[in-house]
């Protein structure tokens, strides 16, 4: 179980960073300055996003298998993922609520 939630952990953190560098980085970049060497530099940003999203959601939907969680709480889980600093706090709230359940 120790090796699940710290993959989950570690891909919440990752999807998270993506998530933020491409939505106040990539896309004000591309969508609102108009500088084509900058458009360049921050092109690969929605690659490492769209490589690294698929594996939070194997990783979430591995973790609520092991956990026993109901689908919906799992598919919560999954759409955290979307949104820059829900990825944070869903796995802060995971952590919480794991040691509480330890104590």
């Amino acid at each position: 179980m120790h090796g699940v939630f710290i993959r989950f952990r570690v891909m919440a953190v990752i999807a998270g960073v993506m998530s933020l560098l491409l939505w106040f980085v990539d896309l004000p970049a591309v969508y609102l300055i108009d500088n084509p060497s900058l458009k360049e530099q921050v092109s690969w940003i929605p690659y490492v996003h769209g490589y690294t999203y698929p594996f939070y959601v194997l990783t979430a939907i591995h973790l609520a298998a092991k956990m026993r969680w109901s689908v919906p709480r799992m598919i919560a889980l999954i759409l955290a993922g979307t949104l820059p600093l829900t990825s944070f706090i869903a796995e802060r709230r995971l952590v919480r609520s794991i040691i509480n359940k330890t104590k």
